[in-house]
């Protein structure tokens, strides 16, 4: 019998949410963020779904380029951290490539590299700015150096200004990097299109989205999830989860007072109690350090888990569920059978972030597709 732990990835939620992030784009084109493997999706899979749809897709890995243009796709695809060296400029260009540039070196390559002489067709290329972030990007004299060799270079097609917001969830830094912003936009870069707004942006701060001829970056919202959940669900915004992990109970449990559970012996009963042992560990991408008390699924009610996550199995305590049994379904994080339990509320609970626990889903679990 096949394990009973799957991710059921919902390409019509995927869709869906698409279609909301459209709304808030309005004139903006959008690329979808597919880096890391479709947010732990599955790239192709993502990118075949909103291939009628998506203006363009936006990824880091050069060979996952080269896969998707192999695989059919004709969409634009920025590579977000453009090239690692002068060698893969011949494939940039063979593909199509829209490099994003966020370093001095790379634009000399890109301008005066010989691997280039006789490029058939100008590249578009995407300029980094550093307003706050303090990752890549250049600053403004290096800014204005590598606008004056771009623009002077019959290599390049188009530029858009690109930044990257530090604090896309709060005002005051989304505002301050806007004023930096503006700084850059004078002179020779006056009038370049931009592309600035990631999820929370695109969400939270009309002024960041841009508009006709600009692009905007959704990424974690395409995948069902609240860039700001402290301040929005998911419901709230309107998007449905795409990855639901789903799970059932192998096992049941009678405790008495003073048994303990797991790993290190660190929950104990403090009388006596039922658990449920629950096929899903930190080897299927289930986070290890989630805590007592982490939220489950179970039959439609949720229950706390209980000690150490193992690397196959949880437990919970199912005393408030006498009817629940081994075979009794659990979601672990989306919607199943068992009910529906946001992705990022386990991650609050476990101290991280909804996206690491989607790129975390380990190559073992099944997939389930519906369309």
């Amino acid at each position: 019998m096949t394990r009973p732990l799957r991710a059921r990835i919902d390409l019509a939620a995927l869709r869906h949410n698409y279609s909301v992030a459209r709304q808030y784009g309005g004139a903006t084109a959008l690329w979808c963020v597919v880096k890391a493997n479709g947010y732990g999706h599955g790239l192709f899979r993502v990118a075949h779904a909103l291939s009628n749809l998506a203006d363009g897709f936006a990824l880091l890995e050069l060979e996952s380029a080269e896969a998707l243009r192999e695989a059919g796709l004709r969409q634009p695809l920025l590579m977000m951290e453009g090239f690692y060296s002068e060698d893969e400029l011949p494939r940039f260009a063979r593909h199509r490539l829209t490099p994003v540039l966020h370093s001095l070196a790379q634009v000399r390559w890109l301008v005066d590299s010989p691997m280039l002489d006789g490029l058939a067709e100008a590249l578009p290329v995407y300029l980094k700015l550093n307003t706050g972030m303090n990752r890549l990007g250049l600053d403004q004299a290096d800014f204005r150096q590598a606008l004056a060799w771009l623009q002077a270079s019959p290599r390049v097609a188009g530029i858009t200004l690109m930044t990257h917001f530090a604090d896309a969830d709060e005002p005051a830094g989304i505002t301050r990097q806007m004023a930096c912003l503006a700084d850059f936009r004078d002179g020779a870069a006056a009038g370049l299109p931009i592309c600035l707004a990631n999820s929370a942006a695109l969400v939270r701060f009309p002024g960041a989205r841009g508009g006709a001829g600009d692009w905007a970056r959704p990424g974690i919202m395409l995948y069902g999830c609240s860039p700001c959940p402290a301040i929005h669900s998911a419901e709230a915004l309107g998007l449905r989860p795409v990855m639901n992990l789903e799970s059932q109970v192998l096992a049941v449990r009678e405790l008495a007072p003073g048994d303990t559970v797991g790993y290190g012996s660190t929950f104990v009963a403090s009388g006596p109690m039922r658990i449920g042992i629950i096929a899903g560990g930190y080897g299927d991408g289930y986070p290890r350090h989630a805590p007592t008390g982490t939220p489950v699924m179970v039959s439609g009610r949720r229950v706390p888990l209980v000690g150490r996550v193992s690397m196959d199995k949880i437990c919970v305590d199912l005393s408030d569920i006498p009817a629940a049994q081994v075979g009794s379904p659990a979601t672990l994080w989306g919607v199943g059978p068992a009910g529906h339990l946001p992705v990022e509320e386990v991650a609050a609970a476990a101290g991280t972030i909804s996206y690491e626990l989607l790129c975390a889903l380990a190559a073992r679990v099944a997939i389930q597709v519906e369309d």
